[in-house]
């Protein structure tokens, strides 16, 4: 049975809901529990919640407001399974026997409220308080990554620009890894043509210590085969190899020729603002002109006063 005291309510009452909703159920000497796995435990805590708040603020005193969250935690345990006619029965008894004298008023806008949330949703009630529910939840644990702290904005740089910049890294790097190639296939090829020559070379020392005139041209004509097949190939690479850096060179040369409008666009010199307003005139002969006759006007009136 549960033991509400006036004390109790009121600090409910003061408190934020969800501070005093837990408030409440110390009060009530319940446990514990998940809101969202107990759904049938967190619905009677709100009933009972809504029930203080509507009578503090009908204005009835603390120990009455204790009285009618008394009567909400009996009339939900006792009118399990019951019909409603029973229910409402139970409910005109329970404000019957009230132990707080409340007047006749008060005691018919407590009964309305029961009649307007309690009795008119009485099968939901049942349905819910009344039978155990069905669970099917699954629970994940995600791993949660803040997002880095941003650079200074004085550091920052406009998107084109940005890109631009790494065109022209990427392609300084394409022509610097093509050189490299450049170096170790002319190392390779070079060490090629030395294997060459020197199985030339062991193939002559297994034959007999005396050569022939015929034998000797043969040996050369075999080591100049060997060169000129090695020279052809490196010469080969490295026609291919320059070829390849010349369009980077010109790819990159195009890209220093058109570079991106910076955003915000860079203030205009005043000398540039004076070239600017020098051209307009030469644009514009009429005002030119204009100026000229003003200027001839003005020489007139300083000689008329001089003359004066």
């Amino acid at each position: 049975m549960a033991n509400l005291s006036a004390e109790g309510v009121e600090t409910v009452f003061q408190l934020q809901k969800k501070r005093g909703r837990q408030y409440l159920r110390e009060l009530l000497e319940w446990k514990e529990f998940d809101e969202i796995r107990d759904l049938r435990q967190s619905i009677q805590l709100d009933t009972i919640y809504y029930s203080l708040v509507f009578a503090a603020e009908k204005g009835l005193p603390w120990l009455a407001v204790a009285e009618v969250g008394n009567l909400t935690v009996e009339l939900l345990d006792e009118a399990k399974g019951l019909p409603i006619s029973l229910a409402i029965r139970v409910l005109q008894e329970k404000l019957t026997a009230l132990r707080v004298k409340l007047p006749t008023v008060r005691v018919h806008a407590v009964c309305d409220y029961f009649h307007n949330t309690f009795i008119k949703h009485y099968s939901l009630y049942q349905f819910t308080l009344g039978r155990e529910r069905d669970r099917c939840q699954s629970f994940t644990s995600l791993e949660v990554y803040a997002p880095p702290n941003p650079l200074p904005l004085m550091e920052g740089m406009d998107v084109e620009v940005w890109k631009y910049q790494q065109q022209l890294a990427t392609l300084s790097e394409t022509e610097a890894q093509k050189r490299a190639e450049m170096v170790l296939i002319r190392e390779t090829l070079q060490r090629e043509k030395e294997r060459m020559l020197q199985k030339v070379y062991s193939d002559v020392q297994r034959q007999a210590p005396v050569f022939s005139k015929e034998a000797l041209m043969c040996l050369v004509k075999e080591a100049i085969k060997t060169q000129i097949q090695s020279l052809h190939e490196i010469l080969q690479n490295e026609i291919q190899t320059t070829f390849e850096i010349l369009q980077l060179k010109l790819q990159r040369k195009a890209l220093l020729l058109n570079p991106p409008v910076p955003y915000p666009p860079l203030p205009i010199p005043e000398d540039r603002r004076r070239s600017n307003k020098t051209q307009k005139k030469l644009e514009n002969p009429k005002e030119k002109e204009e100026e000229e006759e003003e200027e001839q006007k003005k020489k007139k009136k300083k000689e008329k006063k001089k003359k004066k």
